[in-house]
């Protein structure tokens, strides 16, 4: 069809406008061939009138129909052209809220300036292998492509990301780099995805700054390798950088900053690892001020700076690496706040103290003079000499910035490098996937040499673009056969040739900086004259400093001014030097390599006279436009040898807000990018293209009733199209789809949706005709009704009469009395009927009564004599169990008694050893102070002998001093006053020490009197102790005589216990269950006597601790009290006497605490005794009683222990007491030691006094004496004590004695008694057997007499439920039950779950032989073997997850625990478990139950999870309602004819019926297999709820339809399996919720509240996910208002919940595994021959 048969009334077209680039129009009457005017209809109303050239018409473009409006691919568009372009991306972006679209190979993102819920790694894990174009257009559906193309190919692969600034670059690279990241982990320790990652924020922070347009823009081309190994794991990555914005460094425009990491280190400045670098904040640097804005709003520079740090750490840069980066970015600040002053006569300088200079200097080690000296000077080399200039304050601010910007780039690309190296793994590149994040097409309002080179740049990449494009194009049309035609596309290898060719613009900016004099000017001039015939070149008008280049995009206009300077990157050499004469390594090696190549010129040169060796042309090809040219020539090579991906990044506007576009903006962009160039050479030739398919589903409605019955589709399809469309030029047919020219797919929607309305029409008009006639019927019949009512009342009229009223009068009349008399008999009747039956009534109520009174007497009666009998029996019973329990108490007090009586044996033994002790230590003592008096005697022996010797002595002196009195008789007269003074004083002083000594020795002495009384005091107290505990034991023997005759009693119970054996042989049963209980009871008394001996010796050990310490501090207190030598020897005398007496006090608090500990000792012993006679008596006479026998024992140990702890209370106050003595010692030390001193003072005072001291010392003697012969006396009678005591402890070591013998005499008693029942519970088992043998003989002998010698079958055996196996036949066992069973058997599937039971009876057979290791050994191979089963087969985890389950039920349910026997039968009970408590085993099966489970559930999964998609979404349950649109070039690329799709609903039931079948057929527990269903049916609703939000073609009304219908499956599938219990219907919500969304009307404030109302299990964001998507599939359904998506954001703002996008399809259900009682009888269980176990024994 022509395109000029398109303009017809009610289409539309697109005009342009100036405002919004392209406005919609209405066209109003039909164009013809020869009109020079459109009439058109605005939007606003509004009439215009088109003009059009007769002879060449040129009509505006036509605009798509609606149905095509907001498709995922611009070139699924019917018409391709600019507008279309721009209305797609309009209502994608704003309406639904979509920021991706495709246009052919190109992914375009518009910047949403807004966080979005897109970015998880759900929605990674969601497009990771899907095919391009099966899901919504992402960045990581073009991640995933790239990535699968490189994994199937084997090809490296780039993706290229442009636009310009703000638009998204770095972001969208960003992700994509995360998406391989995640996708394919390396799995090694070093983790190369996250270092990968980690460098986004390094090189942001180095390479990125805030400019008018973006917040983080970077200002550095940069291309990413990701390297992959044959694994197609990450394994390194290499980063390669572009063009450096170094300007950005000195200079920043109004509202921009400079690079981010200048900022962050100012705003951490105040941190300790930052005060060495003295920094200031950003608004006091010049180099970050420039601009105004010093922060960014919504960034912390502060929290910035961490990230960046601990980025740095990651990548394994060290901290001094990253503090010297740190000194050289604070340097370059620094550098920037030197002052350079005019000093006059184009002179300059630098002040010597400027702080910053000195800080520069300082932190890169250079020297300050020679900095200050180049900055504002330069050398200059002539032939002869060199010589030195000054400059001017601008060039000296020049040469400061230049070096500022070259440290700058010199840093950045030592960082790079460093990350580079860093980012290298040791392994071999398989593989690499490129990308590239560089800058788009920039024009500006002055441009200079840094947008010439992005220019540049995109037109080498639009001329790969192009070329690409066409290639692509080309094998599609090769592949589908289809004749290939020339298409012109834009070339723009001119422009390119205009730049970088001989004579170009790069070449004679190189020649020109070559020339020390050139200028700007100078080359702009050569421009001028080399190239003005060039048609991409043009001379601006209104200047002579700029010059304009015809770009691809645009004419862009570049002012000349600063592109020399910018190509030289001119630095001094003399700054050069002295940074390469650092101190600072790091720095001096950055100017290394300029020794090399050197890239600067040394100031302005003179030329020789004589001209040297010219350099080669390599050296003199160093400007940075060289450079660039190198580095892009090599972009381009690695780019052509991959297979390239684009993404192209569209900035929506320029206020940074969110979800704004303006169009004027968005189609520049487009203009630059090379999309509308994509448009264009797609329009050009067959732009739609659909699969057949896709096209018999969408216009079968087109088709004829002879095209719809032929079975081959694509024969039908070619049919329908050559019957439509006359000129087969406008499609052509491939091998698997249909190409079509621009607009035949407008013109087929046209038809269709004519037909449709034509069937709406033909609807229409038989509904409304049904619908009148129904009414003209209904209209009918009413008339008839009423023409019968009047005519009636007419014909009443004409025959009513007066006469007729009256007979009508009189008829009622009569009527009403008749009725009043037959209604007054009939009640009479009633009445009388009634009476009659009350009166019967009543006596039958009456008779029933008395009957019932009567039966409750004699009730009473027989109630009074049973409670009477009852009470009886009660009394009786009663008063045997008080009978039983004095007797048992008077035993146990007995016992006690006796216990107690050995304890205080065994006191008084050790009593008499330490009075032995104390007796040995006194007369040790004695012999001591006697030979302390033989040494006085010796002493005064000597003292008299030296008297006399003094005598004699004086004498002679007297005589011999006579001769000289009266010569010195004036001086003796002196001398005797003298003396005489001194004499008085000396006399004085004697007094007073002998008066307190006199007072001492009293004090002493009423201490020795008061502690002779307390001594005595003590011996009698200890002397009526002594006979109370004589009478003790006489009472003991008394009560021995008692016992022996009491256990002579007990012999004689004993034997008629042995009597009562025959009549406990009935109750064999239980005895068992009894003898268990009797060693439960045993175990729990040997446990206390265990418990109480340890109490009882630590309490031993705490008394003797205490003794210790007492008996301690005396002697302490002993040795203390020494004060002089002679004070000390009477004092030791005395306080000799006073210890022995302490230590008997001592020793009989000793003996106390022994007595009592024995007593406990042996009262726990004797309840032990009697508890043991007590459980026999009352197992042998009332086994009945026994569990409140065994609560009395209990409670009474209860009370023992309550009693033992009571009296273990009494050891903290024994503490208190040691605490208390220990201080009192304490005082008493320090006490003797102030009387020591002051003794000690004193005889150094009274030595001339010794005479006194001697006869003080004989009278103590004497007194000594005296006390000796009292030691001897109380010795004496102690010894006579010590006597008694050992006779009384041999008394009652010998009823110690005996008693021990009555209790082995009674143990052995009880053990025969044991032993004996045992024999008699096998004779008895022994019997019955032989009674069971002999009656099934007798039964056999019987049917054999009643068979006439017919042969007899087999005896029957009685088993027991165990397997008896050999320990060297275990490895077989599991081989064969485990390891090798088919779960396909039939015996298996005859008795599910047979394994388990099998496994379990030789565990019964291990408990019952008691034998631990072989428990042991066969549960742990048991559990390692099922670990085996963890493989993918779906059967065998089946049958296994049953088999565990059941082993883990037989565990619980024959534990013997009460709570799992509520079920079972007494034979179950019976079979119990005996010796061994299975509890851990029974965790550890559950465990591992837990695992087969978890693994049998990711199996299902991965088995269900390729057809959920497919049959949940895209099969069309629902015949008749399609619901497939026009898909553009990314859809379904690689898709062949099919005729029929692989997944529907059906194989989703019937896998379902496949997994419950073999689930029940392998016997699981019906619980379990509910669980099952549930996690299964969550995935099902997970999946294709999170396909819905990610595909927005799957988000219609009819889909919704579709997805209901599959629903409604699914639940009767669970009907018919009777699993609606199974809640698994709740798991699905979520999406019948969504379903309903999408069918759901959406336009009005009550639509807006249902929605809010019933859609609760949806979060707010996957609501408005929905709404955003909706897709109408037909013209007659309307498009969600963003109006009312607002209106629901608002309702739905204070709903709380999760905030993601996607659910999470990994989530599992907790699993329980519920006990159920197995009815299985394990003793009728046979072994199949089939499993080869000829190895197991029945028991």
């Amino acid at each position: 069809m022509a395109l000029l048969e398109l303009y017809t009334e009610f289409n539309r077209v697109w005009i342009p406008d100036a405002e919004h680039v392209w406005i919609s129009a209405e066209i109003m009457r039909d164009f013809h061939f020869g009109d020079n005017t459109l009439e058109l209809l605005l939007e606003d109303g509004t009439e215009h009138y088109y003009p059009i050239e007769p002879s060449k018409p040129q009509l505006p473009p036509l605009r798509n129909p609606d149905i095509l409006v907001g498709e995922n691919d611009l070139t699924a568009l019917s018409y391709l052209h600019e507008p279309a372009v721009l209305h797609n991306l309009k209502v994608r972006f704003v309406e639904s809220r979509i920021i991706y679209t495709y246009c052919g190979i190109i992914l375009v993102a518009v910047n949403p300036y807004k966080q979005l819920p897109i970015y998880g790694d759900a929605i990674i894990h969601a497009y990771s292998g899907q095919n391009m174009g099966d899901m919504d257009p992402h960045i990581f559906a073009v991640a995933e492509e790239a990535y699968k193309q490189m994994a199937r190919n084997n090809k490296n692969q780039s993706i290229i990301v442009s636009g310009e600034s703000g638009a998204g670059k770095t972001v969208s690279a960003r992700y994509a780099m995360r998406y391989f990241a995640v996708v394919s982990k390396s799995g090694s320790k070093t983790r190369v995805e996250d270092k990968v990652l980690a460098s986004n924020p390094i090189t942001e922070a180095i390479g990125n700054a805030k400019t008018t347009r973006n917040d983080n823009s970077s200002r550095f081309g940069k291309y990413t390798e990701i390297s992959f190994d044959r694994r197609h794991r990450i394994i390194g990555a290499n980063m390669r950088t572009y063009l450096l914005e170094k300007s950005r460094v000195v200079f920043q425009a109004d509202n921009e900053r400079n690079y981010h990491i200048f900022y962050q280190m100012c705003s951490c400045a105040q941190l300790p690892e930052f005060e060495n670098l003295r920094l200031l904040r950003a608004d006091e640097f010049r180099y970050t001020c420039l601009g105004g804005e010093i922060a960014i709003e919504g960034i912390d520079d502060k929290k910035e700076m961490e990230e960046t740090q601990r980025t740095f750490s990651l990548l394994g840069l060290k901290e001094d690496f990253q503090s010297d980066v740190f000194k050289v970015l604070a340097a370059i600040l620094h550098l920037g706040n030197v002052e350079i002053k005019n000093s006059g006569d184009d002179k300059s300088s630098v002040p010597s103290s400027d702080p910053h200079l000195a800080v520069f200097c300082e932190l890169l080690g250079v020297s300050a003079a020679g900095l200050v000296r180049w900055l504002c000077h330069r050398r200059i080399v002539l032939v002869v000499e060199t010589v030195v200039k000054p400059v001017p304050k601008h060039r000296a601010v020049n040469a400061r910035d230049a070096l500022a910007k070259q440290i700058y780039a010199h840093l950045f690309d030592c960082i790079i490098n460093r990350i580079n190296t860093a980012l290298q793994v040791p392994g071999k590149q398989h593989a690499f996937i490129g990308v590239l994040d560089i800058y788009g097409f920039e024009t500006f309002d002055i441009n200079s040499f840094e947008q010439f080179c992005i220019n540049y740049a995109n037109e080498k990449l639009q001329q790969q673009f192009n070329l690409h494009v066409f290639k692509l194009e080309q094998e599609e049309y090769m592949k589908e056969d289809i004749p290939w035609t020339l298409i012109d596309f834009y070339d723009n290898q001119p422009v390119i040739d205009l730049i970088e060719a001989k004579m170009g613009i790069l070449d004679l900016l190189d020649e020109e900086c070559l020339f020390p004099q050139g200028t700007d000017q100078s080359w702009l001039q050569k421009l001028y004259n080399y190239l003005d015939g060039n048609p991409l070149f043009e001379k601006p008008r209104l200047s002579n400093e700029a010059f304009v280049i015809q770009h691809f995009a645009d004419k862009v206009e570049y002012q000349c001014k600063g592109f020399l300077e910018k190509n030289r990157d001119a630095l001094y050499e003399e700054l050069i030097d002295i940074m390469r004469a650092s101190k600072f390594p790091f720095l001096a090696n950055f100017f290394q390599e300029e020794e090399q190549n050197p890239l600067s010129f040394k100031g302005v040169k003179v030329r020789a006279a004589r001209p040297g060796v010219k350099p080669t042309n390599k050296q003199q090809r160093s400007s940075v436009g060289d450079k660039f040219c190198n580095s892009l020539s090599l972009l381009m090579e690695t780019l052509n040898a991959t297979t390239p991906h684009y993404v192209r990044c569209i900035k929506p506007n320029d206020e940074k807000l969110p979800f704004e576009y303006d169009s004027r903006r968005v189609v520049q962009q487009l203009r630059a990018c090379g999309v509308l160039e994509t448009i264009r050479i797609s329009a050009q030739s067959y732009p739609s293209r659909w699969t057949y398919i896709e096209f018999y589903s969408r216009y079968s409605i087109l088709m004829t009733h002879q095209e719809a019955g032929l079975n081959d589709k694509k024969q039908t399809c070619k049919d329908v199209l050559q019957r439509l469309i006359r000129d087969s030029n406008q499609y052509k047919f491939g091998r698997t789809k249909i190409f079509f020219r621009a607009g035949q797919v407008a013109y087929l929607e046209k038809l269709r949706l004519d037909r449709l309305r034509g069937a709406c029409v033909t609807i229409q008009k038989h509904v409304r005709g049904w619908s009148q006639r129904r009414k003209f019927m209904r209209m009918r019949q009413a008339a008839i009704i009423i023409q019968q009512y009047i005519r009636g009342k007419r014909t009443i009229r004409k025959t009513v009469s007066a006469a007729t009223l009256k007979q009508g009068w009189a008829t009622l009349v009569i009527q009403r009395y008749w009725r009043g008399y037959r209604m007054r008999q009939i009640y009479k009747v009633v009445r009388v009927a009634s009476i009659t039956i009350q009166a019967f009534t009543r006596g039958w109520m009456a008779r029933k009564c008395y009957k019932k009174m009567m039966e409750e007497q004699k009730a009473l009666v027989l109630q009074k004599y049973a409670r009477a009998w009852l009470a009886r029996r009660r009394f009786q019973t009663m008063r045997r169990l008080v009978i039983n329990v004095q007797l048992s108490f008077r035993v146990q007090q007995l016992r006690k008694k006796i216990d107690e009586q050995n304890k205080e044996n065994r006191g008084l033994m050790e009593r008499l050893t330490s009075l032995r002790n104390s007796h040995s230590q006194t007369v040790d003592k004695l012999q001591g102070l006697e030979a302390q008096l033989e040494k006085s005697y010796n002493q005064k022996a000597s003292l008299e002998a030296r008297e006399k010797k003094g005598k004699e002595d004086a004498s002679v002196a007297i005589a011999q001093l006579q001769s000289g009195i009266h010569a010195l008789t004036l001086e003796k007269q002196n001398l005797e006053k003298k003396f005489e003074a001194s004499t008085k004083e000396a006399k004085e002083s004697f007094d007073q020490i002998k008066m307190n000594l006199l007072e001492e020795k009293e004090n002493e002495a009423r201490l020795r009197n008061i502690a002779e009384n307390n001594i005595e005091i003590q011996r009698q107290d200890h002397e009526k102790e002594v006979e109370t505990l004589k009478d003790e034991i006489k009472k003991l023997k008394e009560e021995r005589v008692s016992l022996r005759r009491k256990m002579e009693e007990g012999g004689q119970v004993n034997s008629d216990l042995q009597e009562q054996v025959i009549q406990l042989s009935k109750h064999v049963k239980v005895i068992p269950e009894l003898r268990r209980d009797l060693n439960n009871l045993q175990n729990q008394n040997n446990n206390m006597d265990r418990k109480m001996k340890e109490q009882s010796e630590q309490a031993r050990a705490k008394m003797k601790e205490i003794t210790r310490h007492l008996l301690g501090g005396v002697v302490e207190q002993e040795v203390l009290l020494g004060l002089t030598q002679d004070d000390s020897e009477k004092m030791c005398e005395v306080e000799d006497f006073l210890t022995v007496f302490d230590d008997v006090q001592k020793a009989t608090r000793i003996l106390e605490n022994h007595q009592r500990e024995q007593r406990e000792s042996y009262e726990t012993q004797v309840e032990g005794l009697k508890l043991k006679v007590d459980h026999i008596q009352n197992e042998n006479s009332k086994l009945q009683n026994l569990f409140q026998e065994k609560s009395n024992v209990n409670e009474k140990i209860l009370q023992e222990v309550s009693r033992l702890r009571s009296e273990n209370s009494i050891l903290p106050e024994l503490k208190l007491q040691v605490s208390e003595l220990q201080r009192q010692k304490q005082e008493l030390e320090v006490h003797v030691e102030e009387q020591n001193r002051e003794l000690v003072e004193k005889t150094e005072e009274i030595t001339n006094v010794l005479q006194q001291k001697i006869k003080e010392e004989n009278s103590q003697r004497r007194h000594f004496e005296e006390k000796a012969e009292v030691l001897e006396e109380l010795k004496r009678d102690l010894q006579g004590n010590v006597e008694e005591l050992q006779e009384e402890n041999d008394h009652l070591r010998r009823q110690n004695m005996m008693e021990s013998e009555a209790k082995s005499r009674l143990r052995q008693e009880a053990s025969q008694l044991s032993a004996e029942n045992m024999d008699f519970e096998e004779q008895l088992d022994h019997k019955d057997r032989l009674i069971k043998k002999l009656q099934n003989q007798i039964k056999s002998l019987e049917t054999s007499h009643k068979a006439k010698h017919t042969s007899t079958p087999a005896t029957p055996k009685d088993y027991l439920g165990m397997l008896e196996y050999k320990r060297v036949d275990e490895s077989k066992l599991i081989q064969n039950i485990i390891l090798d069973l088919k779960p396909k058997g039939v015996v298996v599937n005859m008795i599910p779950g047979l394994p388990a039971y099998i496994l379990f009876m030789c565990v019964r057979h291990a408990d019952y032989l008691n034998d631990d290791a072989k428990l042991k050994s066969l549960m742990n191979a048991i559990i390692i073997a099922i670990k085996k089963t963890y493989h993918k087969d779906f059967e065998l985890l089946s049958f296994w997850l049953s088999n565990t389950y059941q082993m883990l039920n037989c565990l619980k349910q024959y534990s013997g625990e009460e709570e799992f026997m509520k079920q079972s039968t007494p034979r179950q009970k019976k079979n119990c478990l005996q010796n061994f408590d299975l509890s851990e085993h029974r965790q550890i099966l559950s465990d591992l139950a837990i695992h087969v489970y978890h693994q049998f559930i990711t199996i299902m999964e991965k088995t269900l999870t390729p057809a959920i998609v497919p049959g949940m979404l895209e099969h069309e349950s629902l015949q008749g309602i399609s619901s497939m649109k026009p898909t553009g070039f990314r859809k379904r690329s690689n898709s062949v004819y099919e005729d029929s799709e692989a997944y529907t609903i059906s194989f989703i039931v019937q896998q379902l019926s496949h997994f419950h079948s073999t689930m029940s057929q392998h016997g699981m527990e019906q619980g379990l297999v509910k669980q099952v269903i549930k996690q299964l049916f969550f995935l099902i609703g997970a999946v294709t709820l999170n396909n819905i939000m990610l595909r927005k073609d799957m988000c219609s009304c009819r889909k919704g339809m579709q997805i209901r219908c599959n629903i409604s499956y699914l639940e009767e599938w669970l009907k018919e399996k009777d699993l609606q219990s199974t809640n698994a219907i709740d798991t699905l919500k979520p999406l019948s919720q969504a379903a309903w969304l999408l069918q759901v009307n959406k336009s009005t404030d009550d639509d807006a509240k249902e929605i809010t109302e019933k859609c609760t299990e949806l979060n707010p964001v996957q609501i408005v996910k929905i709404l955003n998507s909706y897709t109408p599939i037909d013209d007659f359904e309307k498009r969600v208002a963003s109006s009312f998506v607002r209106k629901v954001q608002s309702l739905l703002q204070d709903r709380d919940g999760s905030t993601q996008l996607m659910l999470d399809t990994d989530y599992r259900f907790q699993v329980m595994f519920p006990f159920c009682s197995s009815s299985q009888t394990l003793e009728l269980l046979q072994l199949p021959g089939s499993l080869h176990l000829g190895f197991l024994t029945r028991i």
